[in-house]
């Protein structure tokens, strides 16, 4: 995909009106905000709801390094001579052979319904009591968006101008473009850290297969104004 034929990205604000059209981060924006207004209706405050979203904070980074590397990464499997490649392998495999194509770059919809539906259920069964169970989602769903935010501000035209953001920023272009087996953070580095995937670029070879991650199939790349 040409640069020239992307949408304009450079300020937060056309970064920001290029991200709203696209229909992952208005769900993920709407079921947040829908549930997080519940959890002001419903009151019953308690350090339990500090407790619950510190947890989800401090898992959180882990969760997302998990997902990148055995669920992003996973290759096509053949399992009773049936291939197993589910899409979300295959848009992530798409998203590395074209990081600046923009529709590649947000969770495909099939996949953020049962995402949805399976942070419900971890909200629903895990935390008894129902203020307790909206604080969770509330909190699962909002970090999901600010996932969906970072992840497409990356990629985008934008210049990070804070040291924080450059940082992440700087790890997620190394992972595309120096090599794909380190630097699975997104949102934040805390779990390449504690892994040990967060090496010196310089300690580390230029990986061959950065862009294909070691699967050579035919991707049909979506064009960059479709809708995710």
């Amino acid at each position: 995909m040409a640069d020239d034929a992307a949408p304009r990205t450079s300020t937060l604000m056309s970064a920001a009106r290029v991200f709203a059209g696209y229909g992952s981060p208005r769900i993920m924006a709407v079921v947040a905000t829908v549930t997080l207004i519940a959890r002001i209706v419903v009151g019953r405050w308690s350090y339990g709801d500090i407790a619950v979203a510190g947890a989800i904070l401090i898992v959180e980074p882990f969760l997302e390094w998990l997902i990148h590397v055995y669920g992003l990464h996973a290759k096509p499997a053949t399992l009773f001579g049936r291939k197993l490649d589910p899409l979300y392998a295959r848009r992530h495999r798409m998203h590395h052979r074209d990081p600046r194509n923009v529709p590649l770059v947000f969770v495909p919809l099939p996949v953020l319904f049962g995402f949805l539906i399976a942070l419900g259920a971890i909200a629903y069964f895990a935390f008894p009591p129902v203020e307790l169970k909206l604080t969770a989602y509330a909190t699962m769903t909002s970090f999901l968006f600010a996932y969906e935010w970072t992840h497409f501000l990356i990629h985008s035209q934008h210049v990070p101008r804070s040291a924080i953001f450059r940082a992440i920023w700087r790890n997620h272009i190394l992972h595309h473009y120096k090599n794909e087996q380190y630097w699975f953070g997104v949102t934040n580095p805390l779990a390449d850290y504690a892994l040990r995937t967060n090496p010196a670029k310089e300690a580390v070879p230029s990986s061959p297969t950065a862009r294909t991650l070691g699967v050579d199939d035919e991707l049909t790349l979506i064009g960059s104004h479709a809708t995710a």
